[in-house]
């Protein structure tokens, strides 16, 4: 398939926190146009069943195609876990196909005297065990520390970020045994950027905290100008889409859009 400079970067996550991955694609790439697809209407994808993240996944991926996107990002740990491989498969060489995880990996595999690496993720990304294969393929003698902290994503999604609850709940997990050696610690969920500071804070900043977005952002930058596909355009065009309308989802993409966005409701399992 032939793509031209002007088509859309497709994103897609089940609500807000893939907003930080296009919030850094937005920084390195501030020429792109965007189509982000929000499943507000499925969300959290952490505790739904891997059938139903994979047919979720390829219905968002049919949309962007539709919307004639030069590449697709799955901008969600969760379906980078559980759907990347299937999506990928299922577009074939309709489109190039990004994930969240592989890029960490990579980033990770590169570091030096590292004993311990940390990750905190949803229920689904946690129990698919991909981080711990690929951090353990990559870094055989380097012990991974995976927990699952299902609340985190709900926690944003309602907006409690920056108060009493989310300190809390916050605490609660990073005080979780497993993670008492860790460093690096992996944000293994797209929403946990958001309260990165709250997690660089409970360590007292001596624990480095690693996101994917701009590492994702990075990478797509340097696959776009390989294929000459850098757009160059001054007037970058924005669509959020979603499969329900919620008020914060509108907020966050504000905050990091920095301007009115304007949602699109767009049911795609009628």
């Amino acid at each position: 398939m032939t793509f031209n400079k002007e088509q859309a970067i497709g994103i897609f996550d089940s609500g807000v926190g893939g907003l930080t991955v296009a919030g850094a694609i937005r920084n390195i790439l501030p020429h792109e146009n965007i189509i982000y697809f929000g499943d507000t209407a499925h969300l959290p994808y952490g505790d739904k069943s891997s059938d139903s993240i994979k047919y979720y996944s390829k219905k968002i991926a049919d949309f962007l195609i539709e919307q004639n996107c030069k590449v697709v990002l799955i901008a969600c740990n969760t379906a980078s876990a559980h759907a990347y491989e299937e999506v990928k498969k299922y577009l074939g060489d309709k489109v190039k196909v990004f994930n969240v995880i592989d890029p960490v990996i990579d980033y990770i595999s590169n570091l030096t005297n590292l004993t311990n690496v940390g990750v905190i993720g949803t229920k689904g990304t946690i129990a698919s065990g991909t981080y711990s294969r690929k951090l353990k393929e990559k870094m055989p003698d380097v012990d991974v520390s995976c927990l699952a902290t299902p609340l985190l994503a709900p926690m944003i999604e309602e907006g409690f970020i920056f108060d009493d609850i989310s300190n809390a709940i916050i605490r609660t997990y990073l005080s979780n045994p497993k993670l008492k050696a860790v460093n690096p610690l992996i944000l293994g969920c797209t929403h946990y950027p958001i309260i990165r500071n709250q997690i660089r804070k409970f360590f007292d900043f001596n624990v480095k905290v690693i996101d994917s977005g701009h590492l994702v952002a990075v990478l797509i930058k340097d696959y776009l100008n390989r294929n000459k596909l850098l757009n160059y355009d001054n007037h970058p065009k924005y669509r959020f889409c979603v499969s329900d309308y919620t008020v914060l989802f509108e907020n966050i993409s504000e905050m990091f859009f920095e301007d009115e966005v304007k949602l699109e409701m767009i049911d795609l399992w009628k």
